[in-house]
This record gives C-alpha cells, structure tokens and sequence, in this order.
C-alpha cells in the first residue's frame, strides 16, 4: 500500500559503520545462508485492532498478509505489560526480576547479555531503529537511531548513533525511511538482524496527515463491557484510574482544545482551568494542556490548518453535550472519538509494514528474512471500560505475534501452543545458528514454527507468568502476579492490598466473574496455587511480594 506524502527513503542515512564478520561471506548463488532477521514492534497495538485476529474495528491487510503468508500465535503472553520492562524481556530473553528493568523508572543495563550483541558477535550486522525507551543508550548494535524517552508523532527528535538530531514528518513514516536506509547501505554480503520499533500507537494517538478524519463517520462496536461496574471484583479493577469516562484527559487525549488555544500563550490557556479547586485534577489539566500544545507546537503551519479543520467539529459536539451528557452517554462518546484517533494510527503503522515487505520484495530479501510482527504488549480499547494496560487480564497480557519465513514456516497457519516474548530471543539464535546460553529463561518457538499445524511440542509450557510492578503510579493499578493456564487465571494483587482473583478462562473470557471464593473451584484453586508455586520457583521469582520499588510520575511514561 502506497502513502500519499512525499517519503525520502534512504535520504537520512549516513554511511553505516560495520563491524568484522564472523559469519563467512556468502555469494548469492551459495546456499543455504543465514537467515535475515526483523523484528517489527509497535507500542500498545492490541489483538482486537488487528483484522487477521477477527478485529471488527479495522482492515490491516499487510498484516493480514503477513498471517496469511506465516503463522499467527493465538496465545502469545508477555511477563510485564508495559514498555520498558517488556522490551527488556525481548532483548535478554529473561523475566523481569532477572533482567532488572522491572518498571519504567529503572535504566536498563546495557552490559548484560542481549540476542542482538550474540547475534553481532556471531557476524550479523545489527541495527536498532526508533522507539527504545529503556533509558539507556543501545548496546551492541552497527547502527542505532532511537527516539528520545517516548517520542513524539511529528518532527521527532531522536538520537542517531550518539548524537541528536530533529526529522521533519510523521514518525511512523521516518523510522521505516530508517529502516530503509539502513538495509540500502548494508554490507550485502552478511545477514542483518534489525530491530524496527514504532511508536505507534502509543497514547495520544495523532494520526499522520493523511488519514485525519479517516474514520470520522465510523460508528465503532462497543466492548460489551464498556460500562463495566467491577462488581465481584476487588479493589484493583476498582482504584485504577483509567477509565474512559473518568480519566481521558480531554486536551491530550481526545484533542478537545481549539488551535486558537493551542497557538495561545500557556499563561492565558491556565486562566481557564476548570478544576481550580481540586489540586490533584488542576495539575491533570496542567500536564494534559502543556502535553498537547508541546506536540502540536512540532506540526507545520499547513499540517496544524489540516489539523484544526479535522478536531473543530469535535469540538463543538462535546461543547454542546458536556453540561447535559450522562457520564454513560459521555463515556460512550469518549470510547468514539478514542477509536477514531487508535485505528487512524494503525492505519500508518500498516501501511509501513507494507512499505517495508515490499523493499524486501524487491531487493530479493523478503523470503530469506524473518519477520516478526508484534506489540509491547496488548491494550485495552474500552474492555471494562479502560483504555492503556498493565493489568494480567487477557486484553493486555495477550499480544499480537505474527512470524513470516517460508523457507521454514508454512503459510496460513494458526498455532494455539502458549508462547511468551521471551521466547523471541533463542528463537532468533536458534534459526541463526548461534548457541542458545543456558541462563534465557525462555524457550525457542522453532518447533512450533517448523509444525506444520503449529502444534506445541511435547513437554512445551502448559502455563506462563506474569508480574507486574510499577506502584504507585500512573493509572494506579495494584502490584500483581499470577499464572495463565489454558483454562483458568489466577491473580495476586498485592503492596497495600492482599487480594485474589480466578477467572475461568473458558466460561468468562471476559474475566467479568472472579470465583475464587467459589466453593465448585476449591479443588482448581489449590492446584493453580501449587502451579504458581512451581513456576516461580523455576522461573526465580520466589519472594514476588518482598521487594520494595519506587517509581517516579514522570511525564516521560505517559
């Protein structure tokens, strides 16, 4: 699929420094070679956004194709569903208490042990392209340009190989011109494994110029859970500050601040807070308003005419409905605007995916490469009445895995084998080549991915774990850990409150019921506590509720 505004692909790319190869040159008529790597990652792109899961939302076709031409994971889980800390199980193949970035506070150390520096000391050129977020420069890596903190949708900054530098566009479309440029300035005669992380569709969702308004006339399906009262539940469904109605902020969020506001002096927009009197919500308003007039402030004069055009009629229909509106009818309208803005973004994020495959295409690369497609984790797009993540339940615990490699994978399958993103690094060194070191907790997907029905092997995982940890602080949602079965998920809130939850996986997808107390689920209950036992204890988290973490509310983790 073709985009409209002018791209420059390989225009921003310097001459790429290459490190001495391990693996011997391969001429082009040698066979076999070493398989090229790209693992593509967007930040809270969930399974409910994506029509190749079932999405009634959106079309995504490119990465429809990618499903059709490889195998879709129906059970992928991540071990900590926010950014920082699950890029970090990417990279080290580990939990997060064993590769020490548990929060997004934390600074990722570098120094330890990652796929891409094996896959580098083993000859392949490595790069690292857009969003990092790990606090700390790449390691191990020919060429790296990241996005400082969590980037910004236009005229992004970003860091290149140590020094700074602002790209004028959209970013979805600048890291992809990146990613070009890296693989036209390559050494051809090695394989490359690169990392191509977006932004998108990280909160606040703008949308690039050309797809404003796309969905403007679009009445989206609601989550039959959208008006959610958490009855039955504990007090973490019920503290957290992340519901639509409630905790959108209005200007950063949902665009609902004029351009004549925008282009205004701050000075002059604080006259108008309405939440004089409530310290905490002032200074929501506060952040909300200078977040929002930051990024429109990065836009051109033409790109924020387009802008106010599109977000004026928005405007105007919440001025009319905000002093009548009851908060369901509010809410509602909220879950929206809120989709319209998600899926615009997703928009770019698919059309670059597909601008990416067909430079492969047509350099002869993209059925010797490995394409990995999928998120930071999963998000909520109005389950339970939410938006973000962070939460062990399914819509954010569960994320998009899509892996393309027709010299190994067969197309168009669908495995529903429990797989975790720190399987992804002894994937890649497996189908590498390269020895998988005995201390990556996670396990290579390479028997799943060889099936020809993506059947598990014998003796696969038949639970995984997850722990959360980032308390208190943004969208105050309770520390936590727990294990997912096939069948059941049981939850340990814990910090302040000592709380559990059990869901049948089955009967309540939704995890709308916890029966934990359930007399009918005694004898389920004592044998996935004896379950959560033995995988801490494999896994090394063995005194989940003993540490201490504090986090800072920073602006950065918004």
């Amino acid at each position: 699929m073709k985009h409209t505004e002018t791209i420059t692909a390989g225009m921003r790319m310097a001459a790429l420094p290459l490190a001495g190869a391990a693996i011997a040159a391969c001429s082009a008529d040698k066979a076999p070679r070493h398989p090229n790597i790209i693992i593509m990652m967007t930040d809270d792109h969930t399974t409910q956004a994506m029509s190749c899961y079932g999405s009634p939302l959106l079309e995504t076709p490119n990465l429809d194709r990618l499903a059709d031409e490889g195998m879709l994971f129906e059970n992928c889980y991540v071990p900590n569903a926010i950014s920082g800390p699950s890029r970090a199980c990417i990279l080290t193949g580990k939990y997060s208490h064993a590769n020490g970035f548990t929060d997004n506070s934390r600074t990722f150390d570098g120094s330890q042990q990652t796929f891409p520096k094996l896959l580098h000391d083993a000859g392949y050129q490595t790069a690292m392209i857009g969003k990092w977020h790990l606090n700390s420069d790449p390691e191990g890596f020919d060429f790296w340009s990241i996005l400082i903190g969590q980037g910004e949708y236009y005229a992004p900054r970003f860091i290149e190989n140590g020094e700074e530098r602002t790209e004028q566009g959209y970013v979805t479309d600048i890291i992809t011109d990146k990613a070009i440029g890296f693989l036209e300035n390559r050494d051809k005669s090695r394989p490359f494994a690169m990392l191509y992380y977006h932004k998108a569709p990280h909160r606040n969702w703008m949308p690039a110029q050309r797809h404003l308004g796309i969905f403007d006339r679009t009445v989206f399906p609601e989550p039959e859970n959208l008006l959610d009262d958490y009855t039955g539940r504990g007090s973490a469904a019920r503290g957290q500050a992340m519901e639509i109605g409630r905790d959108m902020w209005p200007e950063w969020d949902l665009k609902l601040l004029s351009g004549e506001a925008l282009a205004g002096d701050f000075a002059m927009v604080e006259t108008g807070d309405p939440n004089k009197d409530d310290v905490s919500r002032a200074n929501d308003w506060l952040s909300s308003v200078r977040q929002y007039q930051a990024a429109y402030n990065r836009m051109t004069d033409e790109e924020k005419a387009r802008w106010n055009a599109t977000y004026a009629p928005r405007i105007a229909e919440y001025e009319k409905m905000k002093d009548t509106a009851t908060p369901e009818e509010m809410t509602r309208w909220k879950y929206q605007q809120y989709m319209r803005d998600y899926c615009a973004v997703i928009r770019g994020v698919d059309e670059n995916v597909g601008r990416l495959m067909d430079y492969l295409e047509s350099i002869g690369e993209l059925d010797n490469t490995i394409i990995v497609y999928t998120s930071d984790q999963g998000f909520f797009l109005g389950e339970h009445g939410w938006f973000d993540k962070r939460f062990m339940y399914e819509e954010c615990q569960r994320t998009p895995l899509l892996v393309r490699y027709p010299r190994a994978v067969k197309a168009g399958v669908r495995s529903s084998a429990l797989a975790m993103n720190i399987d992804f690094a002894p994937t890649m060194l497996d189908f590498a080549g390269v020895e998988i070191p005995a201390d990556i907790q996670g396990r290579s997907l390479r028997p799943v991915l060889t099936s020809a029905t993506g059947a598990a092997p014998e003796q696969w995982r038949d639970a995984v774990y997850y722990h959360y940890y980032e308390y208190p602080s943004w969208h105050s949602v309770k520390r936590h850990y727990g294990i997912r079965t096939e069948d059941y998920k049981l939850i340990h809130f814990y910090n302040d409150v000592d709380e559990w939850e059990l869901y049948d996986m089955r009967r309540d997808p939704h995890e709308m019921r916890n029966v934990y107390d359930d007399p009918a689920y005694a004898d389920i209950r004592s044998d996935m506590h004896a379950r959560l036992e033995r995988l801490q204890q494999e896994c090394g988290d063995n005194d989940p509720c003993e540490r201490e973490y504090e986090f800072f509310r920073g602006a950065d983790n918004l």
